[in-house]
């Protein structure tokens, strides 16, 4: 639920953060209303009769199937507005796609966009942010949604986007080999330190070969993010981007430093299995039986329920933090809802909230939930009982938001999530007894510091 199972390619991401340079010129004058700040909410009376709208979205397979029911319930309550749901493809490409759409002056009236792509939405300056319908409507923000999903997609302090998937990462555990270890998985690691001391317990090896490694995770940039809001660290500064252009990432020293290191040192020992950035290929290890412990989001959670049964006991605990000091919490994965103002007639941008508020009920979170496994948006809807899954919103709902839980507000974020990635290669060795290609304070510092010009020329594009 972090995000769907799509595999993000390098080409991909950086056509993307090229896209997020070039925003010159995308707030426009080519609709019928000014987009941003200067947009309004239309009344319900902007509906005067049917209307049909489409809804760009990156869920497939069942994720889609859900929206297409979604869709459906929506129709019968609001037989006045159709919606028309439009796969674009993953999340990158619906950046592309999106940017595409705003240079020729058709966007959709709805729009999902990834979590890392809201300081794009929020600098191009084509939507009606979220809280002029909020406000206009006296639609009750604290009851309706989980206050640290709000706090990811508020910039100014107010929400620009309806939170639509979301997600939180998790530890999963072979709790048959946590005991077999002579470990208890219900009461599992709680830092990294820890879960290095329960990595060497964990690895089995049989004639010099390696049967079970204690620990594995994909070489992820959003367990950077984690890892670094976990000890209370903004990734960018000012305030994470939320008191004024980020100018630098600070993924260079601390948290970041620390996992590259811990990471490379469990791979260099042989505790632990570099699988790589891929995030098939982590999971695959671990659904295998052939890693204990592994970190992943709550998306994976279904997937890992049906390849444990008759395998082994499946167990979940609450995100590692770096060192027992560490005083911050987890941030949310996964996309929100944005409409879209600029060339939108009030009728469509009024069909387009209609349908917002209704993806967000109680009943429609709970369907959404039990049909995808994403993280019930709204805190009213019933939730999935297993306690696999309740050990995130514990998490969840345990932490105080803050700006370093609300993570970053960066317009080339896909890029700075890849430079993490590619610093963690130069750490993490590429299997026991070998060594890094580089120590991990120059590899996540270098890989920072490639960020700099891409960072400056986007804020002087978007001149704020």
């Amino acid at each position: 639920m972090a995000r769907p199972r799509f595999r993000r390619t390098r080409g991909a991401l950086a056509v993307a953060a090229a896209l997020s340079l070039a925003l010159t010129g995308c707030g426009g004058d080519s609709g019928s209303d000014e987009g941003g700040e200067a947009a309004t909410a239309p009344g319900p009376d902007a509906i005067t009769e049917p209307i049909e709208i489409e809804f760009w979205h990156s869920m497939k397979e069942k994720n889609e199937l859900a929206i297409k029911a979604m869709v459906d319930d929506f129709k019968k309550a609001n037989p006045k507005i159709t919606v028309k749901p439009v796969f674009k493809g993953d999340y990158d490409q619906m950046i592309v796609a999106y940017k595409q759409a705003v240079q020729q002056g058709a966007t959709p009236p709805l729009v999902q966009i990834y979590d890392i792509g809201s300081r794009f939405m929020y600098d191009a300056q084509q939507v009606v942010p979220m809280y002029k319908f909020i406000e206009a409507d006296k639609f009750d923000q604290n009851a309706n949604i989980e206050p640290n999903i709000a706090s990811y997609y508020s910039i100014k302090g107010k929400l620009w986007s309806m939170p639509f998937n979301s997600s939180a990462p998790l530890l999963y555990m072979n709790a048959d080999a946590v005991r077999k270890a002579g470990l208890d998985p219900d009461k599992p690691p709680a830092t990294l330190d820890e879960i290095a001391e329960w990595a060497k317990k964990l690895t089995i090896k049989e004639g010099g070969t390696v049967k079970q490694y204690g620990f594995n995770a994909a070489l992820y940039g959003w367990f950077v993010e984690q890892l670094m809001a976990q000890d209370n660290t903004e990734y960018c500064d000012n305030g994470n981007g939320r008191n004024g252009l980020a100018t630098k990432v600070n993924f260079g020293t601390g948290a970041g430093v620390k996992f590259a290191q811990w990471l490379g040192d469990l791979v260099k020992q042989g505790y632990a299995t570099n699988t790589g950035r891929p995030t098939d290929q982590a999971q695959n290890a671990f659904k295998t039986g052939t890693v204990a412990l592994h970190l992943e989001s709550t998306s994976a959670l279904g997937g890992y329920t049906e390849a444990a049964k008759g395998k082994f006991e499946l167990k979940t605990a609450p995100f590692p933090k770096p060192s027992a000091d560490s005083s911050g919490g987890t941030i949310i994965g996964g996309a929100s809802l944005w409409i879209n103002a600029v060339g939108h007639t009030d009728a469509e941008k009024r069909a387009a909230w209609e349908f917002v508020k209704f993806a967000n009920t109680p009943e429609q979170q709970g369907k959404w939930h039990a049909a995808t496994g994403y993280v019930p948006v709204n805190p009213q809807a019933t939730s999935n009982d297993d306690p696999n899954f309740q050990v995130a919103v514990t998490q969840l709902r345990a932490q105080k938001p803050s700006p370093a839980t609300s993570g970053c507000l960066l317009g080339i974020m896909p890029e700075a999530r890849k430079a993490a990635e590619v610093g963690l290669e130069q750490a993490v060795p590429a299997g026991a007894g070998q060594e890094p290609k580089t120590s991990a304070e120059q590899a996540m510092q270098a890989a920072a510091d490639s960020l700099q010009q891409a960072i400056q020329k986007y804020n002087a594009n978007v001149g704020q």
